[in-house]
């Protein structure tokens, strides 16, 4: 071999391992730069998950007849989605909608949120403001994204006779449907100064009966098996349902 194509090629050689040295010195910054740069991500998204949770005791403890209402409201809506819509249990907003669903609570006026007895029709009127309060407080939010339709939509109705919009059927957002059962299940088994908590299998019968009217049929037939198939006795065996 020429000795001239023999220096050439070592030069080449010397040239690759370096080239290869360098590869590996980028691909390593660029490892702990993607590294550093999912640590921050889970550290902001830390931080939105504990705002959201401190605006959504803020407005449970200003409600003197809901306390851990929020907690298992949760944790129902959230044994309900996986169930019906897994692919958006672990969306972080919808998670976000459901702990949030009431924030629009902390303006409605203490003597109509916390009156020992029904509310008469024009403290109603007030009361049924809160979705409209609620999103136009987190709407200016841009992280809490699809949490905003809960927020304002899970008091509507299958048949369109809900409030703040009179929205009907699909044109409900999905989760807004799903919460609105598990809301009304929880105000159903939860005692209240006027009244005492109503059975689970009550409660149940209640939301079978009204499936197609007040709920989606589907979802609440859904949420009637689930809590059948896991022997639902009691709320807190609830928790249990993943």
């Amino acid at each position: 071999m020429d000795p001239t194509n023999v220096d050439e090629i070592e030069v080449m050689r010397r040239q690759l391992l370096l080239f290869a040295e360098d590869l590996r010195t980028v691909a390593g910054e660029e490892k702990m730069r993607r590294e550093e740069a999912e640590m921050a991500l889970g550290e902001v998204r830390s931080a939105y998950q504990n705002l959201v949770k401190t605006l959504a005791l803020v407005c449970e403890m200003k409600d003197n007849y809901t306390r851990n209402h929020l907690d298992r409201t949760f944790q129902y809506a959230m044994s309900l989605t996986k169930r019906v819509a897994p692919e958006l249990a672990a969306n972080a907003a919808i998670q976000y909608g459901y702990l949030l669903h009431d924030i629009g609570k902390v303006g409605i006026p203490d003597n109509v949120l916390n009156k020992e007895g029904p509310l008469d029709d024009a403290e109603w009127q007030k009361m049924r403001m809160h979705p409209l309060i609620g999103y136009q407080l987190v709407q200016p939010i841009k992280f809490l994204g699809e949490a905003v339709h809960i927020v304002r939509s899970h008091h509507e109705r299958w048949d369109g006779r809900g409030y703040p919009e009179q929205l009907a059927g699909e044109n409900i957002y999905l989760p807004a449907r799903i919460f609105s059962i598990i809301d009304t299940f929880d105000a159903m088994t939860s005692t209240r100064p006027y009244r005492k908590a109503m059975p689970v299998h009550a409660a149940l019968e209640e939301i079978d009966r009204v499936a197609g009217t007040q709920f989606d049929p589907h979802l609440a037939h859904e949420f009637v098996a689930m809590c059948e198939e896991h022997g639902i006795d009691d709320v807190d065996s609830l928790h249990y349902v993943r």
